[in-house]
Order: C-alpha cells, then sequence, then structure tokens
C-alpha cells in the first residue's frame, strides 16, 4: 500500500522529550537560575556546569531520568561544591526553581499536532520514551498527543534491546520501520542498532549527556531540521 506521497506504508515510532514537546530548555532555565543563586566564589559556570554533569551521569545510572533524579543532583552539587550538607532550606529553594519541571509543563514543537495528524493517515505511529513511568505519562497525558498512536512505551533507557523488544512484541518489519528522534544516544545509534531506520531531528537544547557522533555515511540515517520536513519524505 502506497501513500500519497508515493511512499509505501511505514511503522514510524516517535520520541517525546525534545522531539514533539521542549524538554531539556526547561532543564536549562532552572540550571542558569541555580547558578545565579548559587554564586560560587572561586569557581565559573562552566566548572561548576562539569561538576554537574558528572553527578547527573552517575545519578542517571543509579535513579535514572526525569525531575526526581535532577533536583537530587542539583542538591548533591550544591553539597560537593560548599563542602557540607544542603540545609533544609537550600533543597526547598532547589524545588522552588524547579516548580515547572515538577508540575509537567509542555511546551509543544511548533508544527507537531499538524504533523503527526497528516502523518497518522499515512502510517503508523508509535511512541517510545524513557524516564520515570509516572512523570512520561504525565507529560503524555498534558500534551494530548496519545490519541495520534497506536500504541505509547515508556522504558527506563532506549538502548538496542529496548528497540528489539519493540520490534518482536509487535511484529514490526525493520525496513519499513523508522524511529524519529532528537538523542544521538537514545534515538538514533540504538534504533540503527536494531536494524531500523532513523531520522535525526536535533534540537538546540539537546542535553550533553545525550550527545554522540552519528556516521555520515549512514543512508539510513535522515537528518531534518524541523518536524514539518517529515510530510515530504513520509
Amino acid at each position: 500500500m502506497r501513500t500519497p506521497t508515493g511512499h509505501p506504508r511505514q511503522v514510524l515510532i516517535f520520541d517525546a522529550d525534545d522531539t514533539l514537546w521542549e524538554n531539556n530548555v526547561l532543564f536549562e532555565r532552572v540550571i542558569e537560575d541555580w547558578l545565579d543563586w548559587l554564586d560560587h566564589p572561586t569557581l565559573d559556570r562552566t566548572e561548576i556546569r562539569a561538576i554537574l554533569n558528572d553527578i547527573e551521569a552517575a545519578n542517571a545510572i543509579t535513579h535514572g531520568y526525569g525531575s526526581k533524579m535532577f533536583l537530587r543532583s542539583l542538591g548533591e552539587a550544591l553539597e560537593r561544591l560548599h563542602a557540607r550538607p544542603a540545609t533544609a532550606a537550600e533543597l526547598r529553594h532547589i524545588e522552588q526553581l524547579a516548580v515547572a519541571l515538577v508540575e509537567n509543563r509542555v511546551e509543544l514543537v511548533p508544527g507537531v499536532v499538524e504533523t503527526l495528524t497528516t502523518l497518522g493517515a499515512r502510517h503508523d505511529l508509535m511512541l517510545l520514551t524513557k524516564g520515570d513511568t509516572e512523570e512520561q505519562q504525565r507529560k503524555i497525558d498534558a500534551s494530548a498527543l496519545a490519541h495520534h498512536f497506536s500504541s505509547v512505551h515508556i522504558v527506563p533507557e532506549k538502548g538496542v534491546d529496548a528497540y528489539l523488544n519493540l520490534t518482536r512484541t509487535h511484529g514490526l518489519v525493520p525496513e519499513t520501520t523508522w524511529m524519529i528522534g532528537n538523542s544521538p544516544k537514545s534515538d538514533i545509534l540504538p534504533a540503527r542498532g536494531a536494524g531500523l531506520g532513523a531520522v535525526f531531528i536535533p534540537n538546540a537544547h539537546t542535553w550533553v549527556l545525550e550527545q554522540s557522533e552519528l556516521d555520515p555515511n549512514d543512508s539510513r540515517v535522515l537528518t531534518l531540521t524541523a518536524f514539518p520536513q517529515l510530510l515530504e519524505h513520509f
């Protein structure tokens, strides 16, 4: 079966954070406010960010992703920088800085609704996101996008195994299945490792821990500059 664009009907799997809606930019705003408040006497912002990145990388392994891990990391970074335990007042202040994260406010990427609506008439759409299950579900609910997808999957990590499991569970054909996302580490490379095609839509605010090098010669990786451009290819 071919779509109006002339392409065969395919399965399109979408990432959520920083693909369908802005996510990391909210964290970045909190970090900037945190740095202003911290006002460290000897280290500059770049040095402090490096410390925070290391703490977040370690916490992601043991505590997963999302605002809870992030708040934990800010508290631990404060303790390391001040060489003392954080006070209750300091922890409350950090929570106040991050209220937008805790409330799971969603800012959709421009063109997402219209693009998903059109693609849904042409192809089979699925959603695959990682992180804390309850937190991710709240964001999905707040986005009002769930009805576009035949199935929604929230996993703790998006490695090759996650894509292989999804492929087996739903009987997907790798040659006609594409993963669409902004993260080389979680969306593009593991999808390709599972034999799927991948569409890379960079987001200027993608988390540094989600960055990785892509093979410029991989013909099964399509790079776009904006979400609505999907309509030109699918």
